[in-house]
């Protein structure tokens, strides 16, 4: 018998980041080269996979997410991590000023270009879950900054990519489980070979812990996140004892 996997997927520079843990703890991490590789890994298994890029595009009118908005509000100092992803048709196009042309007419705004940087990963998920109705159920939205934020109880103060940043999210995965520091090691370690920076290890390995169960229940914001024209959740998915409120 196979056991269920819990999956955290970070999308850095072109690679997808996946760190896996079963009932029995970590597992496992792998770098593929697209989400449906991912996912055709882990389909079978796999219970839940939290990846950090936007599910449930807005196709007109408001930009803002209102699960990237209440985001915003509980991160803090943290906030400015959360952008703003285009609209379904501009994450199709390959060239920022297409793209933001298309946003602008979509919805009277101009497009981040941090957003149009991860257009092309926003797109290929929306495509697989398209595709592949069954991966719906199973393949999520989130954000590793708020599964930081929740697991730290309290909004984190440093950039991940410095020392001190490092040291505040090695103590917070601690405290979920005093076995994270030689997870995080072991998952770097398996990394070698690839281009892949030590902030998107942490980052899968938060998003891993969160799908896996444990450490309180697994929520969303908001509460009862809206659907969009492709009837996907616009929601981001953490995991805590209590909901997180700005």
């Amino acid at each position: 018998m196979v056991d269920d996997r819990y999956v955290g997927v970070a999308f850095r520079d072109g690679s997808w980041l996946a760190v896996t843990f079963t009932d029995e703890g970590y597992e496992e991490t792998t770098v593929f080269d697209g989400i449906g590789d991912c996912w055709a890994a882990y389909e079978e298994e796999a219970r839940l996979l939290l990846v950090d890029v936007p599910i449930g595009l807005v196709a007109a009118g408001d930009p803002v997410r209102r699960c990237d908005a209440l985001a915003r509000e509980v991160l803090g100092p943290r906030s400015g991590t959360v952008v703003d992803p285009p609209v379904r048709e501009a994450t199709r196009k390959h060239r920022y000023s297409t793209a933001n042309r298309v946003h602008e007419r979509k919805t009277g705004a101009s497009l981040a270009e941090a957003a149009f940087e991860r257009s092309a990963a926003v797109a290929m998920c929306d495509e697989l879950l398209g595709e592949v109705p069954e991966a719906a159920a199973v393949i999520r939205g989130s954000h590793s900054e708020l599964c930081f934020r929740a697991f730290a109880g309290e909004p984190l103060a440093e950039d991940e990519t410095t020392a001190a940043g490092y040291a505040e999210r090695m103590r917070t995965l601690a405290r979920r489980d005093r076995d994270a520091p030689p997870v995080v090691q072991r998952a770097a370690e398996a990394t070698a070979g690839h281009d892949v920076p030590v902030a998107a290890v942490l980052d899968a390995v938060v998003l891993a812990y969160t799908a896996a169960p444990g450490g309180g229940e697994l929520r969303t914001l908001p509460a009862d996140p809206p659907t969009d024209d492709s009837g996907r959740p616009m929601e981001l998915v953490y995991r805590a004892g209590a909901p997180l409120v700005g």
